[in-house]
Parts: C-alpha cells; structure tokens; sequence
C-alpha cells in the first residue's frame, strides 16, 4: 500500500483525561520505554492496518477510517487501538472459550485465557458442564472439587498476567442455575477478596423464572449424568442471588433461553456465555470485534444529522468487518470459527450527553422513544451495509444455516451487526458518557490504575454550563446541587434515575440490537433487596437479554464516585 503523507492534518482535539489515558495504555513506546507516537499517528496506524484487508481504494478507505476516528465519531475496542501494527497483532475485545469436564480441558482453557489476556482481550466461560463439589471422579475414584474451585484457578491465572502491559484481564464466569453448586457460586465474591478478575453471572433459564413467579420447587441436576440432585424452592433461590448482587454488585443473570432464540447460527452450537460486560453471547471459540459511534457528534439543532449518522455507520461498519480479516488470531479454533460467523457489534456511546444537550431527561418515555430510534436506524443500515458487502466480499459461509436466511433476509457479510458495549476507556478517549449509561454525576471522582483519583465534571455538564455564561473556573467551585439548579429539570445523574428508568433504557434498545447490551443499572447506597429483585424481574419481562445491577459503595473499588459537596475543586476542569 503507498505511503500516504497528506492524511494527518491535525492532531485530535482531547481532553486532559484522554491524553492521560492514551499515553498510559495506548501510545507506541520505544525500546527505553518513552513514548513515541501522537494520538493523531495511532490512529493512522490503525487505520492503515484495517485498510490493508481492502484490495482497491486502500488509501481512500485508510483517510476514512482515520477521519472517523482523529474527529472522535468512532473508537474501536481497545485491543485495536493497541495492537494494530504490532507484532502480536490481536485486535479482538473478546472470546469465549470452552471449558469441558475434564482437566486436559480446564487446562488447556486455561492456556488459551493466558494468550488472550496476554493480547489485550477478554474471556468469557461458562463452567456449567464441570461436576459438582464431591462428586466421585470415575478414573481416579477421587473426589471433584467443583467449579468454584476452578473458577478460583482462572482467576489467579489472570492476576498474574498484565493484558499486553498496559490493563489487567476480564473475565466472566456463568453457572447454570440448575447446577448443584449454584449457591457455592452464587456466594463466591460475598468476601470482596475471591474471584477479583471476574464478573459472574447465573445463567437462568424460562423454566426457573416461571418456578420463581409461581413459587414453585426447582430441581437442580448433576451436569455429567442429568440426574436430579436435589429441589430447591425458585424463590429462595432467586432471593439468594439478589441478596448476593445487592452485597456486592454480582452475579447478574444470563437469560440463556432468550439468547438462544437469537443465536444467528444454531447449527454451529449452543450459546453458553457472554464476554466479560455481557454485550456478546458467543459461541465456544467465537471471538467478535468492537466499535462504537459517538453520537453526540450527530446533534443537529434538536435532532441528529441522520445522513452523516447514516455514512458514518457504512464506514464503521466497513472498518469493523475488515478488523476480521486482519486480526492475528491466538487460537486457531477462534480464527475458524470467527471467519465462518463474522460477527461484529457496532454501538453508540455519548447517548446522555446527547440527551441533556438535547434538554431531553434521561429517566422519560421521551429519551426512550429517541434511544429505540437511534438503535434502530444504526441496526438497519449496518444491516444495509452488510449486504452490500456481501455482494462486494461475499456472504458469511453459515449463511446458509442461519436464521437470518430462514427469516427472509438477503444475504449479509456478517451474522451480527450491532451490540451496545460499556465503551470504558474508549469513551474518555472520545470525551463522553460510556454506552447508553447516565451521566454518573455532574463532579465525580475517577479511580483509574495505579490508585490514581482524579476529579471530573463531566464534559457535557461544562458545555451546558458554559451556555449559561458559566466559565471552566467558576464551574469548578460550584457543588452538584449548585449545578442541578442551574441546568434545570433536563439534568438527571445516575443515582436519581428510578429502576423502572434504567431498566427500560436497556430494554428500548435491546430490542433492536443483535448481540446484548451492557448497561449497569445504578442504585443508591439506601435501596433494599426487594428493588433489586424487582429489577431483574423486570429485565426479564421486558425482553432484556442479561442484568446487572451496582448498589452505590457497595465494593471499596468502585471506578466513579460521588465528592461530598464539601470536597473539592476540580483541577484537571
């Protein structure tokens, strides 16, 4: 491919926080360990690399993958941004990977986590299919310990491991909720030492849910056999893991039934678990690549430019696909089965910012009708774009088998579109709220790595501010109430947002998202066990895919947290 010298103009407008970010994690370094890329250069690098999957118009398409990224419209999955044109090459967020109930398999699970956590991605297992605790072990006549013990292996695993030197390793865990040890697994983060370097989520099925609404017995079964274990009565269950996720934050649930009538290649197996934030059900080995746009760059007057909107989706789109065929796979079973499926989640982050420049409050059927919008017009023309590539490139190969081809569509390049990812890190790159999560509040702390705390306002809240004639300086010295009063009714942080709000926020937008979509649902420090039940019995009922819930000050760690309104001038504003 040429050289081409005329794509970087300018560097990128950045925030004190993005720069921080960028130059802890992302920019090239050299042998003594001093930095030495701009940000505008590592988005050229990236965009190079993903254009080389093109064989004509290379520089065309490199100048407007670099484009959409150097104005902050669009960030892929943080492994991209790492890895493009290094050596190791592994630009996937996330895989899921089997885990058997045998130990030549625990073990080479466990192998293939070391290489992708070593790579900069994410690993999600499901340890459903492991005997329970005392089980006897057939070949040794010994006794099995259990998934939780296995669990605690993985985890330790990853605490060793520093992802490519720059971010420690994710993981999620799910057990079956008919498995014997569910309560063993259910208690497993209780003491907020075990199990640091996952989330964990049950996986519960249509069949629990209706013995929990119905108060019935729910039988348990040993996995290796299917033999019943024992009963256990659904709401006492159910209540068990709510009291857990109120405690300390996990597990969520996994509604597998759900994601299973959703699964776009049945053929290819059963969907068992989700990647680390819950966004991407994937199949064992699958691996998916992630971007998201920043549609607050799309405001135009009290709507969004739907045209740009729309450009920039077949572009993302485009970059994501292409992402596939460049990426340096570390297992070769995750290589197969990506190339067969290409799946890709393409999201949207800065939706509260864009709510509030909107004077649209966040907790209203309003925002709700307006997130369906936007999730639905992003769905349609990625889908658009995929089958116009499927034309151009070709079909995914499982297109044959897939729903997609049952249903009607026409052919499509990839058997995922869309997904809503948390967006972390890339979202303070960009300078807005993560996902479709609520502005957490309008000053804040930051705790980043190494114990570093930083104090915010949030970017959107200053712009408001200064339409108010409100300069950085004075906005510093201003309390949250201070600031609430001065933007008015539109302006909701996320504590004060009902249940009802976050969950069917989740809900709009799942309904038209292929993967899933992670969102936290925020709860103050004072709410009761009984809300988080009623919030993981209303995602179940309103078509979510999965839940999580945060109760405020629950874990010591927390990333973002509220400043006493007697604390505080923000420096770094």
């Amino acid at each position: 491919m040429k050289e081409n010298k005329t794509i970087i103009k300018q560097e990128p407008n950045l925030t004190q926080n993005a720069i921080g970010v960028l130059e802890k994690r992302y920019l090239l370094r050299d042998k003594t360990g001093r930095i030495c890329e701009t940000p505008a250069e590592l988005f050229k690098r990236v965009a190079s690399v993903v254009a080389g999957a093109e064989k004509y118009d290379r520089d065309i398409w490199l100048e407007r993958f670099y484009n959409l990224m150097v104005s902050k419209r669009f960030m892929p999955n943080s492994p991209t941004l790492m890895n493009a044109g290094k050596q190791r090459g592994q630009l996937s967020a996330c895989f899921v990977l089997p885990v058997e109930d045998s130990l030549e398999s625990i073990f080479e699970a466990l192998k293939f986590t070391a290489s992708i956590h070593q790579s900069g991605g994410g690993t999600g297992f499901s340890f459903s299919k492991l005997r329970p605790r005392n089980s006897i072990v057939g070949s040794t006549q010994g006794v099995a310990s259990g998934p939780v013990s296995f669990i605690k292996i993985f985890d330790i695993t990853t605490e060793t491991i520093k992802q490519g030197g720059a971010r420690r390793g994710a993981n999620m865990a799910v057990l079956r909720v008919d498995h014997p040890d569910i309560i063993e697994f259910i208690d497993s983060k209780r003491d907020f030492h075990s199990i640091t370097n996952f989330n964990i989520s049950v996986g519960v099925t249509n069949e629990f849910m209706r013995a929990v609404m119905l108060n019935s017995k729910f039988v348990l079964r040993n996995p290796t056999t299917g033999k019943k274990s024992h009963s256990i009565k659904a709401g006492e269950l159910f209540s068990k893991i709510t009291q857990a996720a109120w405690e300390c934050g996990d597990p969520g649930l996994i509604f597998l039934d759900r994601i299973n009538i959703f699964n776009p290649t049945p053929n290819e197996g059963v969907i068992e678990s989700t990647n680390p934030c819950g966004e991407q059900p994937l199949l064992s080995y699958e691996s998916c690549n992630l971007g998201s746009l920043n549609v607050l760059k799309y405001l135009n007057g009290n709507d969004i430019n739907w045209e740009d909107f729309r450009s920039d989706i077949r572009i993302a789109t485009r970059f994501l696909d292409n992402v596939i065929d460049v990426n340096k796979y570390p297992i070769e079973a995750c290589r197969k089965i990506t190339l067969r499926n290409r799946k890709i989640g393409l999201g949207i982050m800065g939706f509260a910012d864009l709510l509030l420049a909107m004077s649209i409050p966040y907790d209203s059927q309003e925002a709700r009708f307006f997130g369906q919008k936007i999730m639905s017009f992003l769905d349609r023309e990625a889908k658009r774009y995929s089958t116009e590539m499927a034309i151009q490139k070709g079909v995914f190969p499982n297109w044959h088998r897939s729903i997609w081809k049952k249903l009607g569509y026409p052919p499509m390049r990839n058997s995922t579109v869309s997904t809503v990812a948390p967006t972390g890190t890339v979202s303070i790159i960009a300078g807005v709220t993560g996902g479709i999560e609520p502005i957490f509040s309008a000053r804040f702390y930051r705790n980043i790595l190494g114990g570093e705390k930083l104090i915010e306002i949030h970017p959107a809240i200053k712009n408001v501010l200064r339409a108010s004639s409100i300069k950085a300086k004075e906005a510093s010295r201003l309390s949250n109430i201070e600031i609430s009063n001065i933007i008015g009714a539109a302006w909701e942080p996320a504590l004060k947002i009902s249940i009802d709000g976050h969950v069917m926020m989740q809900a709009a937008f799942q309904r038209h998202t292929d993967s899933a979509v992670s969102k936290t649902i925020n709860l103050p420090e004072s709410t009761p066990v009984s809300e988080v039940q009623r919030a993981y019995m209303l995602a179940y009922q309103e078509g979510c895919k999965g839940i999580t819930v945060y109760r405020d000050r629950s874990r010591a760690d927390q990333t973002l947290e509220q400043i006493p309104e007697e604390k505080g001038v923000c420096t770094s504003c």
